[in-house]
């Protein structure tokens, strides 16, 4: 099966999203939908041996709108197109507007006692430019929804008008002869503000819709457009980013962004990754590190080899996974395009029952025709079409400023319901690098230990014999002469010195030696409180010169985290392979109450089967290969970004730095998004629910109706938009 995405243009309202998707759907060979008005865009998913992209578009331009493949390079072009509909939008208004006013002000007049009236076929002059060339686009579009055999806004929007309109044409004509001595009152008035009031809310709709797209136009403005390569004779050539090969050497100066991904072959610097990772505070880069593209050199020129370039690039993915995260549909918006598809027909049946029963009551045509116009610009279905996809657009954009990449728009609206968060211990909530808490010497010189553990493990590439070297230079210690250093497997490391052999051993390794009971009782307290322990032995007598242990730190804000989830109504709970001892101290200091350990990598799935079973709705964070069942059986996972490939792919939410926090800064954003969402589909039903009672019982005249419909996708826009005000605890953005 093959996915692509689509940009829709055309769509006005929910109506247009269920006309789409029902277009597409009944094609047998296409299998998934999903088109989102906010982002006038559609991912569909068919069999590309009996279908083709052509006729996926023809497809949609059968239903009316227009249509092209969204490619890796369309999302500039697709932001150019954008600023010049919104200009175009702009210019219509103002050309509305000026027709419009002349028609408005002896209403303004009449609020002072001041009877002025316009002559008719002035009226009949500027309306009418209004009605037909500006309003051309309701015309189009009503066409095109009638001709599928479906509703949309546009056509609630050219009825309601037109009836205005014929109606004063109608009044004009047969008054004809009476017209330069008798006032006849007229409605041209009404026709052409609907229609000034519906561009001016479809004008600041563009805007606001441009404001949610904030975040995914910043991380494109981080692509430098051309970068300094150095040629094989050592020339400094500025090349376009696009002609750039996996291989080639950039110099970056001081100041300049990082072109694309690299890895540093030369300088040392610090690089500013908050358009990544959220976090403001410069990272220490040095040769053998790699950089990230759209990054800043803060200080130093630094040169680095191309690893990445166009799609592959970090940024590429990040914005990629924006992109589809703000395309894809919500559970709760299917439910609302299912509403919102019936809802253009029930209107207009409202319509013409309010037109029968006015002038069954009143028998003035007038009034009923006006009654019916009310009802029909009142009505919002683009509200309730704006209402879940803008809060997810804003939503998601906030959450990448901040380094947390939500894949979808469903683990967006999920992650709000989760009763558990269930964490894998180390390089989650601790560091995930060992490091020496204690050498114990039982025999011989300290200095001569020292510099003999840091001669053999000089070579290591172990993380605890890491950690041991580490250690050793801090505190100064030098080398000696060994020889024939040797990895043994299952016992550890073997040297000889002088003639005299001796070996770097795990705990396991002890089985046969007849241990004192001072080395027995270290071991045993610190295997107790959770840490490590490593010996050295002189092989010939199986002696034990010292033992060291090794801690896995706890990051700084693991305990912050805890307390925030506990603050959000989550429940933490500790999985790990790692021992008893080890688990139970990470628990006990950072007071989580559930914890699971010793649990092999392919128990820690069934553990979070069980979980399901008990608290229903449960999250797993991990950064291994393997957490990654685990993750994927999760409902929402999350996965650090400074783990493995694998994890982040298995996982709907990747936190692109190892604050801990980031886990309940995503919880948040959710809570906040899916509470915008609740309220703008509350007002969006209101204004519906409230609205168009009150126009079939004549108590809104159509111009107040019309505004009222403008206000509503507006409001929406507006409420959806102060997601901004949103701010993480982990000290992003």
């Amino acid at each position: 099966m093959q996915k692509i995405d689509i940009k829709i243009e055309g769509m006005t309202c929910a109506s247009c999203v269920g006309r789409v998707e029902k277009k597409l759907k009944s094609n047998e060979y296409i299998s998934e939908v999903s088109v989102n008005l906010a982002t006038e865009k559609g991912q569909v998913q068919y069999n590309e041996s009996k279908v083709k992209s052509e006729d996926i578009i023809s497809l949609i331009k059968d239903a009316g709108y227009e249509a092209y493949l969204v490619t890796k390079n369309s999302s500039q072009t697709s932001q150019k197109n954008k600023e010049e509909k919104l200009r175009t939008e702009r210019n219509t208004l103002i050309f509305s507007s000026v027709l419009t006013i002349p028609l408005v002000i002896p209403m303004f007049f009449m609020l002072f006692g001041v009877n002025f009236h316009i002559n008719a076929w002035v009226q009949l002059l500027l309306a009418t430019p209004v009605q037909f060339y500006i309003g051309a686009r309701f015309y189009r579009s009503a066409w095109g929804a009638l001709k599928n055999k479906s509703g949309n806004m546009e056509l609630l929007v050219a009825i309601g008008t037109s009836a205005a309109y014929f109606l004063s044409l109608y009044l004009v004509l047969k008054n004809l002869e009476h017209l330069h001595h008798k006032t006849v009152h007229l409605y041209f008035e009404s026709s052409s503000v609907i229609i000034t009031l519906i561009l001016l809310g479809k004008y600041m709709e563009s805007k606001a819709k441009m404001q949610t797209t904030e975040a995914i136009r910043a991380l494109q403005k981080l692509r430098p457009e051309t970068a300094n390569i150095e040629t094989k004779n050592g020339e400094i050539v500025e090349t376009n980013i696009n002609e750039i090969s996996v291989g080639e050497i950039v110099v970056i100066k001081s100041g300049e962004r990082v072109p694309l991904d690299a890895e540093i072959i030369d300088g040392e610097t610090e690089i500013d990754e908050s358009m990544v990772t959220g976090e403001s505070i410069p990272v220490s880069k040095k040769v053998g590190d790699t950089v990230v593209g759209g990054s800043i050199n803060a200080d130093g020129i630094i040169k680095a080899k191309v690893s990445s370039i166009g799609a592959e690039t970090v940024l590429s993915k990040i914005i990629r996974l924006v992109e589809e995260a703000q395309a894809e549909k919500a559970p709760i918006q299917r439910i609302v395009d299912r509403v919102s598809f019936y809802f253009v027909p029930i209107v207009v049946v409202i319509a013409v029952i309010t037109f029968g029963l006015t002038f069954l009551l009143q028998s003035n045509v007038e009034v009923a025709i006006l009654n019916a116009v009310a009802v029909l610009v009142i009505a919002c279905p683009c509200a309730l079409g704006l209402a879940t996809p803008t809060s997810i657009m804003v939503g998601t954009g906030q959450a990448a400023k901040s380094g947390i990449l939500i894949k979808n728009s469903e683990a967006l609206e999920l992650a709000h319901s989760i009763n558990v968060v269930a964490f894998d211990k180390t390089g989650t909530l601790t560091e995930g690098k060992p490091v020496v808490n204690e050498i114990k010497y039982f025999d011989k010189s300290s200095e001569f230990i020292d510099s003999l553990l840091l001669s053999i493990q000089s070579n290591s590439e172990h993380p605890l014999g890491k950690a041991l070297v580490i250690y050793l230079k801090q505190k100064g210690v030098r080398k000696i002469e060994v020889s024939g250093i040797k990895t043994l497997r299952g016992k550890g490391i073997e040297a000889i010195v002088k003639e005299e052999k001796y070996l770097i051993a795990s705990k396991k390794a002890l089985t046969e030696v007849d241990l004192p009971d001072d080395i027995k009782n270290f071991i045993t307290e610190k295997e107790n409180s959770g840490e490590t322990v490593s010996v050295l032995i002189e092989d010939s007598e199986n002696k034990v010169l010292c033992a060291f242990s090794f801690i896995d730190k706890l990051k700084d804000n693991s305990k912050q985290t805890i307390q925030e989830l506990k603050n959000l109504g989550v429940k933490p709970i500790l999985i790990s392979g790692d021992n008893k001892g080890s688990v139970t101290k990470v628990a006990s200091e950072l007071e989580i109450e559930e914890f699971f350990y010793e649990v092999l990598p392919e128990e820690k799935s069934k553990v979070i089967k069980e979980l399901k079973k008990k608290y229903k709705i449960v999250s797993m964070v991990g950064d291994g290969v393997n957490d990654a069942p685990a993750l994927a059986l999760s409902d929402v996972g999350f996965a650090m970004s400074t783990g493995t490939d694998v994890a982040m792919h298995s996982a709907e939410i990747t936190l692109m730095r190892g604050n801990p926090l980031l886990i309940p800064d995503a919880i948040s954003i959710s809570n906040a998004t899916y509470s915008k969402i609740k309220q703008n589909l509350f007002w969006a039903f209101f204004y519906n629910i409230v609205g168009i009672p009150l126009a079939a019982f004549g108590f809104l005249n159509p111009m107040i109706a019309g505004g009222a419909m403008a206000l509503s996708s507006v409001s929406v826009l507006s409420n959806s938009l102060l997601l901004k005000r949103w701010k993480p605890k982990s000290g992003g953005q």
